[in-house]
């Protein structure tokens, strides 16, 4: 199952399990049961903290529990954990194993804190980047907290329930029977989801925080460059941010950062998280800002209002609220949404495996996507709204030489039809003679770009008829000591790199305000 490699590293991980733990397996006689009994045993064999108990009967088979050396409760994996879920699997042993978390105190604390009974179902395919948050925020809390069961479902070894289920985007999570949420989320997230009174608690902790010097609002590669060029001239900086790494967690493959020859996303949102908070950066996780309060007057403080109840004050504000996926807006898209609407083939391509797909989008993004997909699913339909396709000639070349691809474009999208509970088909409608066409598939993914996050700015920030904060050449905006970067500007192309490079310039124009500025007592 492992080779020499992982079962090396894998050996070293084991060593620092702290107590003996056990791994309590449910198995049979298919594929993914012998499977997974060989994983078992080779763990087993790398570590004498570790035992196997092959007596489990759990109605979920083939499955197995990682517990502390004397129970029965802990993790269950239903599936074999690998690919993307390999960590997942080992983090789940270190901690079960006494091992401590890279998890702030008060998180856990929350954690434990708890009362009631969670009993958490998470699908999730081996080929998901998105899934392993979950999967490990979950893992988590049932390791510190006895109330909250956590089962890990690959939903390839358990189609019978996904169909059931009419799960049709993974991570999907379920508790107590019921649909919790999809797609990333937190440890944080999730626990202020099922905490009523989380909310008011964060907004207390935020009211308390001093003032700041440079505040900055998102947390993605150009939050993320603007808080460490602020925090290296020696001044207080925070950074808000809905979730930090932004919609690069959200990104699969990223091979055009200078000096990076190839990472994922969630990677390298990690990596930035990391470098931010080795300059002593606050970062203020779960805030959404609802509203800018510009200085009354020249040196002044500039108030961001969060969404739940809490404020923070500042000398300067630097916006990097960045952009998400922009939605085609057509009858059936909100309604089906994870019921055969999708936005990540990465993620959900795998659910589809032998259906029928189409891709709205003839960008690089719509393109690549229906790459991906064709090398899973029967059949891809690609629309675009223009009378070519707007990608890469390489993509366009590799896509046209697929023979299950079927391209339409100066294609309108007019609906996502649906039966009721998942998606059936997607009409269109040709630009050019105005006849309308409907495609019989099981699954529509949305690749047309992205709309700013800027919604709350618009009766403060000075806005493009796109939503986008209009900045000059130094990242200033209309307001004096409000500064903005990244995907949410008018600054052109929208990539990681030049996201990341306005970030620092955002910074450096900031702190050379914060100089030039008198402080108002």
């Amino acid at each position: 199952m492992l080779d020499d490699t992982l079962k090396s590293q894998l050996q070293t991980y084991l060593g620092m399990l702290r107590a003996p733990i056990r791994l309590i397996a449910s198995l049979d006689d298919s594929e993914t049961g012998v499977e997974m009994r060989s994983l078992l045993e080779t763990i087993v064999s790398l570590s004498d903290k570790v035992s196997l108990d092959t007596s489990g009967d759990d109605a979920r088979k083939p499955s197995f529990v990682v517990a502390r050396d004397g129970e029965t409760q802990g993790v269950r994996f239903a599936g074999l954990p690998l690919g993307h879920e390999f960590t997942s699997l080992v983090l789940a042993l270190l901690w079960t194993g006494g091992h401590p978390p890279k998890v702030e105190s008060d998180v856990i604390d929350a954690i434990k804190a708890l009362d009631g009974d969670f009993n958490f179902e998470v699908y999730m395919s081996l080929s998901c980047h998105n899934c392993p948050d979950v999967v490990q925020a979950l893992s988590l809390m049932a390791i510190f907290n006895p109330k909250v069961k956590t089962v890990v479902i690959e939903g390839g070894a358990f189609q019978q329930e996904v169909t059931e289920r009419e799960i049709m985007a993974v991570p999907m999570v379920f508790l107590n029977g019921k649909v919790f949420g999809s797609g990333r989320m937190s440890v944080e997230e999730i626990v202020a989801k099922i905490d009523t009174g989380a909310a008011d608690r964060e907004a207390a902790k935020i009211n308390a925080k001093e003032t700041f010097d440079v505040l900055i609002v998102g947390g993605g590669p150009a939050g993320a460059a603007a808080a460490v060029y602020a925090a290296r001239k020696g001044i207080r900086v925070g950074v808000a941010a809905e979730r930090f790494g932004g919609q690069v967690n959200d990104t699969m493959a990223i091979e055009n950062y200078i000096s990076v020859l190839e990472t994922d996303g969630p990677k390298f949102g990690a990596a930035l998280e990391q470098q931010v908070r080795h300059y002593g950066v606050d970062i203020m996780n779960l805030q959404k800002a609802a509203k800018v309060v510009p200085a009354t007057e020249p040196g002044g403080l500039i108030q961001v209002q969060m969404e739940n109840g809490g404020a923070l004050n500042a000398r300067t504000v630097i916006l990097s609220t960045g952009a998400r996926w922009r939605n085609v807006n057509v009858p059936g898209e909100q309604e089906y949404k994870n019921k055969g609407v999708a936005y990540c083939p990465h993620c959900d391509g795998p659910l589809f495996k032998g259906k029928r797909t189409a891709v709205i989008g003839g960008g690089n993004s719509g393109i690549e996507a229906a790459i991906d997909l064709a090398g899973i699913v029967a059949h891809v339909t690609v629309i675009e709204f223009a009378d070519q396709l707007k990608a890469d000639a390489v993509l366009v070349n590799k896509l046209k030489s697929l023979n299950n691809v079927t391209i339409h474009t100066n294609a309108q999208t007019t609906e996502i039809t649906g039966d009721g509970s998942v998606v059936n088909g997607i009409r269109f409608k040709d630009r050019a003679t105005g006849d309308e066409h409907h495609v019989a598939l099981e699954g529509v993914f949305v690749q047309i770009g992205l709309v700013p996050n800027t919604e709350f700015l618009k009766e403060t920030i000075e806005l493009s008829k796109f939503g986008e904060i209009v900045v000059d050449a130094k990242g200033h905006t209309n307001v004096p000591g409000v500064f903005a970067a990244g995907d949410c500007t008018t600054v052109p192309y929208k990539q990681i790199v030049i996201a990341a490079g306005e970030g620092a310039k955002a910074a450096l124009s900031a702190f050379d305000h914060l100089i030039r500025t008198p402080v108002v007592a």
